[in-house]
């Protein structure tokens, strides 16, 4: 008969950052795809700009929310600190190797943290998440005119005797042409940056959601319900118990 021992995983503070972060993230995926294809959809230019507004919200959600997340793993529990959760670091390559060799035997270790190869992709995740970050402050400075950086983008493009807090999008007259296009230039990398790393970030979550629940079926767990109690049940004694 097999025995169950319950661990405390997840604190509260990383299971609210875990849900708030995926409700961010799924609204930035639905509006973002609205405002890829908005001309297809026959938006107006009202419509694009409150759209544009929606988005960018979401967007400094997710800064907040990631940027407390990156702050917890300084002084969080065990579980949600850095070293917890980063790959590397001493003996980190042997536990990879050695939870790798325990997946091909059919018998895969269980851990009350992120196991080794589950440290690879969050950290991937992260850095996909912070790339769209700055990439989406950037073009939310040159299309909204917003914080952080929209204050300089509108003192580039303001018309001779035009206040630049009075620069707003969609109001042609309030912006200098030649400043303007200037000023689309120099977004247009930042981007396509952005829609490229949109579309790795969906296939990235696609994975990451596809792994949880290889690894709840093989591995069992309770992973999923995890998040939410903060607690696992192992029928095998973790490596990386505390």
């Amino acid at each position: 008969m097999v025995e169950y021992k319950e661990y405390v995983a997840w604190d509260a503070t990383t299971r609210w950052f875990h849900w708030i972060n995926a409700i961010a993230v799924i609204g930035l995926i639905v509006t973002g795809l609205v405002i890829l294809f908005d001309n297809d959809l026959g938006l107006s230019a009202a419509g694009k700009i409150t759209l544009k507004s929606v988005h960018v919200s979401f967007g400094y959600l997710m800064a907040l929310n990631l940027l407390w997340r990156f702050v917890w793993a300084f002084v969080g529990g065990h579980y949600s600190r850095w070293r917890s959760f980063l790959p590397g670091g001493r003996g980190y390559v042997a536990s990879l190797r050695a939870y790798m060799a325990s997946l091909l035997s059919g018998e895969p270790q269980q851990y009350v943290g992120h196991n080794p190869l589950a440290r690879v992709g969050v950290t991937i995740l992260f850095l996909l998440l912070l790339l769209q970050l700055v990439t989406g402050l950037v073009i939310a400075g040159t299309d909204l005119f917003w914080p952080p950086f929209g204050h300089w983008f509108a003192a580039w493009v303001a018309a001779p005797g035009v206040d630049p807090t009075a620069v707003v999008p969609g109001v042609p007259d309030l912006v200098e042409k030649t400043a303007y296009d200037s000023m689309r230039a120099f977004r247009k990398p930042f981007v396509e940056v952005h829609e490229i790393g949109f579309y790795v970030l969906v296939v990235t979550i696609v994975l990451h959601l596809a792994a949880v629940v290889m690894t709840e079926i093989h591995e069992g767990g309770s992973i999923t319900s995890a998040m939410f109690t903060g607690r696992k049940l192992l029928s095998r004694r973790p490596p990386d118990a505390s």
